[in-house]
């Protein structure tokens, strides 16, 4: 079985386009995701124009912030503190990676927790890992969706994550944890990492290298999920981080790449907005 991210999402959209009329009648606005991008990264503005097609389709108000490379730390965050303080503003999302002149954890820190679309501040972060009420971090979300749309069963079952990132690795084994799989995250000093892979029912890899997953790695039957997006320098294609042709016949169910967690981690950052404005509104 092979799982649509692209199809998924394309739903989820359309389920918020639904209710932001009605939602936009009740409370005097649309939600309003504002988005800022530093520099001049082509892969970054590619993202970040994606996003804003999104938001767009979803019906939300979507404002982009671009600022040029040499903007200074301090500059980026007035920028910051500037939508914090803006009560039409729901959702704030800061295109990483900045600049290396720009402190990374303290632009993340300076964007309020109730507008943190993302889910990386420390607030939402400690709130995931004490079951409190949080903005889940929106691939490993976009994973947990694919997984339960599958109809594949977590609890119980053996999940290795393959990366400990604070982005994707370690908040997707927690959200694993919380739906009762027994999990271990491998990484790059995992010794005989194939002999640990090859004990999940469901693997999910992270890791950022091209087809690192191989047809040895991957036990007959299991749930593969591939976070990774890779530009095979072959091909000029993307490409994940499993085998995707040696894999495909070995698993049972197997995420594409592109096509598959991509598209899922969009359309959870229009839900993450939607949950951010919705607390807002109802306050």
């Amino acid at each position: 079985m092979i799982i649509s991210g692209k199809d998924l999402a394309k739903k989820i959209k359309q389920d918020i386009a639904e209710r932001v009329p009605e939602l936009t009648a009740t409370y005097g606005r649309a939600p309003h995701l504002a988005v800022i991008l530093v520099g001049e990264d082509p892969a970054s503005q590619s993202y970040v124009k994606s996003k804003g097609k999104d938001a767009e389709q979803v019906g939300y108000k979507s404002t982009t912030i671009r600022l040029p490379e040499e903007t200074s730390e301090a500059e980026l965050l007035d920028v910051i503190a500037g939508l914090n303080a803006d009560d039409t503003v729901d959702g704030v999302l800061v295109q990483l990676p900045v600049p290396k002149h720009i402190d990374e954890d303290r632009v993340i820190e300076a964007i309020s927790h109730e507008k943190d679309v993302d889910g990386f501040h420390p607030a939402n972060v400690a709130s995931l890992w004490q079951k409190r009420d949080c903005v889940y971090p929106c691939t490993p979300k976009g994973v947990i969706r694919m997984l339960d749309e599958a109809g594949v069963q977590i609890e119980g079952k053996r999940a290795v994550v393959i990366g400990r990132s604070n982005i994707v690795g370690l908040p997707m084994a927690k959200m694993l944890l919380d739906r009762n799989a027994t999990v271990t995250v491998a990484h790059s000093r995992t010794r005989d990492l194939a002999q640990v892979t090859r004990e999940a029912d469901i693997l999910i890899a992270a890791v950022g290298r091209l087809r690192f997953v191989t047809a040895d790695m991957v036990k007959p039957g299991a749930v593969v999920i591939d976070v990774g997006v890779n530009r095979d320098p072959a091909t000029g294609k993307l490409a994940g981080d499993v085998d995707y042709d040696a894999v495909e016949g070995i698993a049972s169910v197997i995420t594409p790449v592109p096509g598959g967690v991509g598209p899922m981690t969009r359309a959870c950052l229009m839900e993450n907005t939607l949950e951010c404005y919705l607390r807002r509104v109802r306050k």
